[in-house]
C-alpha cells in the first residue's frame, strides 16, 4: 500500500517501477486538448455537407424567428450559449464546413464555428484545418477499480470530437501551426514544428544513436516525429502490453517503454500500417469497382467481405447480436444483416465484435445510419472498415511478437 494512491487492491509493484519507467506521452507531446464539444451536434454535424449548410443558413435567416428556429432544430439555451444572440451575431459562411472525425471509421461534416459551438478546442483544432497533420487520440483513465481493457487508442487527421473514444477524448497533435496573419506568406502559415518536448526527444535520439529531424527524410540514421508517433501506436496495440499494465493504464495517460534500437524500426513500421488502416489511407478494396452489380456479385473476393443481394440498402435493423449470423463455423465468420434480405458476408466474428475505444465500429457504423440508405460509397466504405480490423487484430499479434521482450 504506497502513498500517494493508496490503492485498497492488489497490484504488482515490481511491475508497476518498469512501467514507471517508460515515456510518458502526456510529458512527450508539448500541447494537447479534449475533442471538440457542441452540445448541439445534431444541428452542427451531419453526414451531408448540402443538407447542413441547408440548416445553418435557415439558422441565421432572421426571416424566421428565435421561436420557429428553436423549436424546428430543438435548440436550448444554456449556461454558455444563448440562440437569439447566435442569430444576431454570426452569418452563414461556408469555409466553417470541414471534416470531422465523429467516431471511429467515421467522418461526418461539421459546421465548425465558435459562434455555434461551445468548445471548439481552437488551441489544438487549428492545427488541423490549417494543414496537413496527424493526431494521436487518447483516453485519460480515471478508474481505479473495476474490470479494465485497454483499447483507447485512435489516430485523427481532421477535427475530433471529444467522444470519438466513447467517452472524453484527448488529441495529441503531431506538429503545430503558427498563427495565421494577412502579413505572413504562404511559406510561413505552412511551416510547422513538431508537438514534442525537445528534452524527451533527445534522450530517444541517445538510445537509438539516431539524428532527430523534423520532417521525414530519407538520409540514413535519422528519426522524424512520424516515426515516434508510429512506434507509439504499435506498442498501445500490444495486447501483452495492454495486459501487463492494465492496473497502470486505468489512472492516467499511458507510457510507452523507450525505444530499442533492436526493434525500433520494426515497430514502426507495423505502426504506421495501423495509421493507415485506420484512416482508410491504405488500400483495402480488392478490384471492387463503382457498379451496384458489380458490389453485389462480389463473390469471389475469397476473405474480402462481400455484399451479395440487390435491394433498396435501407438499414431497418438495430444492428444487435441477432443481426449477426454465423455462417462459417470452422472459420467464424458470418452475415451481418442490415434489413430482412440485405446483408454483408463473409465478415469475421473478431471484426464484428472489435473494440476501439468503448464502440465496436463494426456495428456502430451501422447503427448510426439506421433508417438511411447505404449509397454505394457506403458499401465500400464499410467492407474496408470490416477489413481494417481484419489487418488490425493482424498486426496486432505480430507487434505482440517484437514487444515481448520490452513488456516484462
Amino acid at each position: 500500500c504506497r502513498a500517494p494512491e493508496y490503492f485498497f487492491i492488489a497490484k504488482d509493484i515490481e511491475v508497476q517501477q518498469v512501467y514507471e519507467q517508460g515515456l510518458s506521452l502526456n510529458e512527450l507531446f508539448i500541447v494537447n486538448s479534449s475533442g471538440i464539444k457542441t452540445h448541439r451536434d445534431d444541428f452542427v454535424i451531419d453526414f451531408n455537407a448540402d443538407d447542413l449548410t441547408s440548416r445553418i443558413q435557415k439558422f441565421y435567416d432572421l426571416d424566421y424567428s428565435d421561436a420557429e428556429i428553436k423549436t424546428k432544430f430543438e435548440l436550448k439555451d444554456n449556461r454558455d450559449w444563448n440562440l437569439s444572440e447566435a442569430r444576431q451575431a454570426g452569418i452563414f459562411e461556408t469555409t466553417a464546413i470541414k471534416d470531422v472525425l465523429y467516431r471511429p471509421f467515421d467522418y461526418r461534416k461539421i459546421y465548425y464555428d465558435s459562434n455555434l459551438i461551445d468548445f471548439c478546442r481552437e488551441k489544438v483544432m487549428k492545427n488541423f484545418h490549417n494543414g496537413k497533420n496527424l493526431g494521436l487520440v487518447l483516453k485519460r483513465s480515471r478508474l481505479l477499480g473495476g474490470t479494465f481493457h485497454y483499447r483507447h487508442t485512435a489516430i485523427c487527421n481532421s477535427l475530433c470530437d471529444i467522444n470519438f473514444l466513447a467517452d472524453q477524448s484527448f488529441v495529441f497533435p503531431l506538429y503545430l501551426y503558427p498563427e495565421t496573419t494577412h502579413q505572413q506568406s504562404t511559406e510561413e502559415t505552412n511551416h510547422r514544428t513538431p508537438n514534442l518536448n525537445q528534452k524527451l526527444v533527445k534522450q530517444i535520439a541517445e538510445n537509438l544513436g539516431l539524428t532527430f529531424t523534423d520532417e521525414k527524410e530519407t538520409t540514413a540514421n535519422t528519426f522524424a516525429p512520424i516515426d515516434i508517433l508510429d512506434y507509439i501506436y504499435a506498442v498501445l496495440h500490444s495486447p501483452n502490453y495492454r495486459e501487463t499494465y492494465k492496473e497502470f493504464l486505468k489512472s492516467d495517460f499511458p507510457r510507452v517503454p523507450y525505444p530499442d534500437i533492436n526493434t525500433f524500426w520494426q515497430l514502426v513500421k507495423l505502426g504506421g500500417e495501423l495509421r493507415q488502416l485506420h484512416l482508410l489511407e491504405k488500400s483495402t478494396n480488392q478490384g471492387l469497382n463503382s457498379s451496384q452489380h458489380s458490389l453485389a456479385r462480389s463473390s469471389n473476393l475469397g476473405l474480402y467481405p462481400s455484399y451479395p443481394i440487390d435491394g433498396d440498402n435501407i438499414i431497418t435493423r438495430k444492428l444487435n447480436k441477432n443481426d449477426f449470423e454465423i455462417t462459417d463455423i470452422e472459420n467464424q465468420r458470418g452475415r451481418v444483416w442490415i434489413n430482412n434480405s440485405q446483408y454483408f458476408d463473409n465478415v469475421p466474428q473478431t471484426a464484428w465484435e472489435f473494440y476501439i475505444g468503448g464502440y465496436q465500429p463494426a456495428q456502430k457504423w451501422l447503427k448510426d445510419r439506421h433508417g438511411r440508405v447505404l449509397t454505394i460509397e457506403d458499401i465500400k466504405h464499410y467492407q474496408k472498415i470490416i477489413n481494417a480490423l481484419i489487418e488490425t487484430a493482424r498486426i496486432m499479434r505480430e507487434i505482440d511478437l517484437l514487444t515481448d521482450g520490452q513488456v516484462k
